[in-house]
Parts: C-alpha cells; structure tokens; sequence
C-alpha cells in the first residue's frame, strides 16, 4: 500500500511539473534568442551616429571595430552610395528589400542567423547594418538555465514524495498494527487491544476492533462458565452412577461400567478445567500412535462383546502433532463411536495410519451401511442417524486447528471412511508468531 501511495504521488507530481516545466523550458530558449538579436540590434544602432555625420568609409571601419561584433568579424554596413564595409553575408535582393521597405528583418544562414537594421539619414537617404548572429549565441547560457529548471523540478518531485511517503508510512503502520492484532485476536490471544492511530477512517476501525474484542472476551467467558457449571451439574448424577456401578459385583461386565464412570468422570473434570482456563493454551505435541493404540485397546474390548472384527494398522512409530492429548483423544473417540453407533453388531472396522510430507492421517473405515448425505456429515448439529451431530465436527475443529481437514466418503469395505488429516507443522498460527517476533525485534 505505501509503495502505492508513493507511486501515485510520483506519476501526479511529475506530470505537474512536467506541464510546467517545458513551456517554461521554451520560453527561455525564446528569451535566450531575443536577448542575442536585442544584442545585435544595439550594436548596429551604434553605427548610427557615424554614418549620419557622412563618415566615409575610414571613419565606417573604425567605428565597426570599435563594436564586439565588428571585431569578431560579424557586423558590415551597406552605405547608400553602395560601398559596404566589413564581411557581407545577406544577398543583395534582401539588401535591397530591406533598404527599400526600411524594416528590420532576419536572415537565416548557414551557421546562424543575419539581422538587417535599416538606419535613415538625412535626405532620405538610408544605410543598412548587417549583424551576423551565430547559433551558439542563439543558445548561451540556456543549457544552464535547463539545467537549474531541471534541479528545481526534481527537487520538488523528490519532496512532495518524500512528504507521500511519510504519511503512507503513517498510514501503513497503523493499518499493520491493526492486522498484526486482528491475526493475533485469531490465534486466541484474547488480551491484544490496539492503540488508535492515523487516518480518521483507521481510528475509527481501531476502536470498532477494541469493542469487537472486548465483547468476544464476554462472550467466551459467559460460555466458558456455562460450560463449567452445566459440566458441574453432571457431578450429582454420576455419582449416583458410580454408587451403583461398585454394587454389580465383580463380573467383567460390571468392571467395564466402572471404567467408564472413571473415564466419564476425568472427562468432565477436563472440561471444567479447560473452561475455568482463561489464558491460551501451551503448545503440546502428542503421539498419534500411541494414543491411537490406547484408545483402539479401550474400544476393543466392546468390539469383542459385538462380535466386530476389528484391525490397527501403521501405528508403530511415534508420529507427534501440535494437538493436546485430551482433545486428539476425543476426536478418535468421536470417530470410533459412530462406528458403534451407526453400524449393526458384527461389522467389521479397520483404523489406520498414514504419513506423507509432514501430514498424518488417521483413517476409519467400516463395512457398515456408510453415510447417506457426505456433504452434510461433518456439518455441525446436522445427522441423518438421529445423533446430536457433534461428533464428527469435534474431530474437524481438531484437525482445522493445526491447518488439516476432516474427509468423508465410501470405504473399500463399502461402509463409511472417515479422514482426520492433521499438519504436523501447522502454518497459520506460524505466520503469526513470526510477524509478533519481527515486531518485538
């Protein structure tokens, strides 16, 4: 934008003075050759008061020596009884005309110009004083003249970019601050405010951004405590729950139960604790495989109880992703479930993992009867299997979150095949980072 603004100011200013500067560029040349004739002219004139006296030609000869141009071999006489004095240059039709129309008139010639000045004496009778102008004379001292017309253009050209440049700097450095914090707002830096500097227009958005600020703060602390307090409200019920889980005795059944009561319990103790928490996150990395293997062994257990043939495939190297541990674990479970839940007993399922140029994939796939819509699977709150329709857009904010994406569509196995593509090198929030570091530097 400031280089912009710079360029414009530029082109602007230059053709002002350029409609300036070449007519007065050619009025000098004009003045320049006016002043050489006016020169000419007054030498000539000079001979006047010796040829009215009837000087004869000593008298002539001396007095055209006595000018600049007759000593340069440049100024003649044509006396009226037809004598001339000194080196002629004009033909004698233009002599003749001038005499006889007693005017003054130029001559052009080879290397310059001629000036013929009439100059009456008594009894009618006229001389002719020929001054031969060359070119050079014609042209002295205009290239100087050019030359500081020129400085003096460039100079206010050079200034009122100058002047351009530094409001555009102005400008510009408001409307960075303003983007540095809006990317900084994006990357879940609650805190960052601007300071309202600039043009009238930026002043404005400033403070626009401030309020806009202010009230996502509000908004996500009302929903931050009405996620803890409704999280909290389950704490009575699932007591109860696990009162009755410890009196079924201690068949597997009963054990599975209280796994999950203690499973359900840490979970909701996560959420309390990521909605009391105010501060951005810390950036964490977590081991796909890992927690894959773990959560494919949590599930299998129900997965034999089904009869549902089951298989893990690609989890045997560490593969880190700049996504905690609670939140990469409740995508996989999100996307394991529905298999449980959207596909009969018996039907088999396979989870895998992938790696290619930075980007992990884990992958789901069932031979149940697939998903009926594809476009609005991953649409929050939108189920065609009468779920709440959460599921699946929990593991796409997982993945949107480190620059990856969520992918749905028709297994090999003729069911559904859901992707969790996550960047092991997320590039947005990166981006970010860097323009704070070069701002603080």
């Amino acid at each position: 934008m400031r280089r912009a603004l710079v360029l414009v100011a530029l082109a602007i200013t230059s053709a002002v003075a350029l409609a300036f500067l070449v007519p007065f560029g050619a009025v000098l040349r004009e003045l320049a050759r006016d002043q050489a004739f006016q020169d000419a002219e007054r030498q000539a004139v000079a001979l006047a008061p010796v040829l009215a006296t009837g000087g004869d030609h000593q008298r002539v000869q001396r007095a055209i020596g006595g000018t600049e141009a007759g000593r340069a071999g440049r100024l003649a006489v044509y006396l009226p009884d037809g004598g001339v004095v000194g080196p002629a240059r004009a033909g004698a039709g233009d002599v003749h005309l001038a005499t006889a129309e007693v005017r003054t008139a130029v001559l052009p010639l080879d290397g310059g110009s001629a000036l013929l000045r009439p100059i009456p004496l008594a009894g009618g009778r006229t001389a002719l004083a020929e001054v031969f102008v060359p070119a050079e004379a014609l042209h002295r001292g205009l290239l100087r003249s050019w030359a500081v017309l020129a400085a003096v253009g460039l100079l206010l050209v050079g200034g009122s970019v100058l002047v351009v440049d530094r409001l555009a700097a102005r400008v510009v450095r408001s409307a960075t601050r303003l983007a540095d914090a809006s990317a900084a707002l994006g990357g879940g830096d609650l805190t960052v405010r601007v300071d309202p500097s600039g043009p009238r227009e930026l002043v404005e958005a400033g403070r626009a951004f401030n309020a806009m600020a202010d009230r996502v703060r509000q908004l996500l602390a009302s929903e931050r405590e009405l996620s803890a307090d409704l999280s909290h409200r389950l704490r009575t019920p699932l007591t109860a729950l696990r009162l009755n889980a410890e009196a079924l005795g201690d068949d597997p059944a009963a054990e599975q139960t209280r796994q999950a009561v203690d499973r359900l319990e840490r979970e909701i103790d996560l959420v309390i604790a990521s909605a009391r928490r105010t501060g951005p996150s810390e950036d964490v990395d977590t081991d796909v495989a890992e927690l894959l293997r773990e959560r494919v062994e949590f599930w299998s257990a129900l997965a034999d109880d089904q009869l549902r043939p089951w298989n893990l495939r690609g989890a045997d190297e560490p593969l880190p992703v700049p996504v905690s541990r609670a939140e990469l674990a409740a995508a996989i479970d999100s996307v394991i479930g529905n298999v449980f839940r959207h596909t009969p007993e018996e039907t088999e399922f396979v989870v895998s993992v992938q790696r290619n140029d930075g980007v992990v994939g884990v992958v789901v796939e069932d031979a149940g009867p697939g998903v009926a819509e594809l476009s609005q699977a991953v649409r929050r709150g939108s189920s065609s299997a009468g779920s709440t329709g959460l599921g699946l857009d929990i593991a796409r904010r997982v993945a949107e979150a480190t620059g990856g994406r969520l992918s749905v569509d028709r297994s090999s196995l003729g069911g559904a095949r859901v992707c969790l593509w996550l960047w092991q090198r997320p590039a947005a929030p990166n981006r970010a980072r860097r323009r704070h570091r070069r701002r603080r530097r």
